[in-house]
């Protein structure tokens, strides 16, 4: 699918997403390539940048009706900075937000399968391995929310 196909029509409200990376990791160049592209495919991105918190990302969600979070990591601890993610937001009254996690998520070389299958079970709806192509997410996101076009 194209970036640059408007997910909306003008008459309809933009959906919101909060973008991030997650933890102390400082890896900041795939985040800015995540928000140009979900901007273009014409979702409303609230960009924390880097080394934010769960508690910015729920507070993010929230406070931007945020239909999904999208959490980048690159550095490694994904899996140890994404757990308890979907506890918070389900406390924070954001049960059923779209959780999606992309990037280099675990320590050393792991099959994608078990990264992803540790992932959904932490609650993760989309789990993306090192060097994925941002329009799949799109095109995952589009299908999530019923915007096929």
């Amino acid at each position: 699918m194209d970036a640059n196909v408007i997910v909306n029509d003008e008459n309809q409200e933009k959906i919101s997403i909060v973008l991030g990376v997650i933890g102390a990791d400082v890896h900041a160049v795939g985040n800015k390539i995540l928000n140009y592209v979900f901007t273009k495919a014409g979702f409303n991105v609230v960009n924390l940048g880097v080394m934010a918190s769960q508690q910015e990302f729920v507070e993010a969600a929230v406070e931007a009706d945020a239909k999904a979070i999208v959490v980048s990591s690159l550095y490694g601890h994904g899996e140890i900075d994404c757990k308890g993610l979907r506890e918070k937001c389900d406390e924070a009254g954001l049960a059923g937000i779209k959780l999606y996690a992309g990037g280099n998520l675990v320590v050393g070389k792991q099959d994608f399968t078990q990264v992803e299958k540790t992932f959904k079970d932490m609650g993760f709806d989309r789990v993306y391995p090192p060097g994925s192509d941002p329009q799949i997410n799109v095109g995952h996101m589009r299908e999530d929310f019923g915007l096929m076009i």
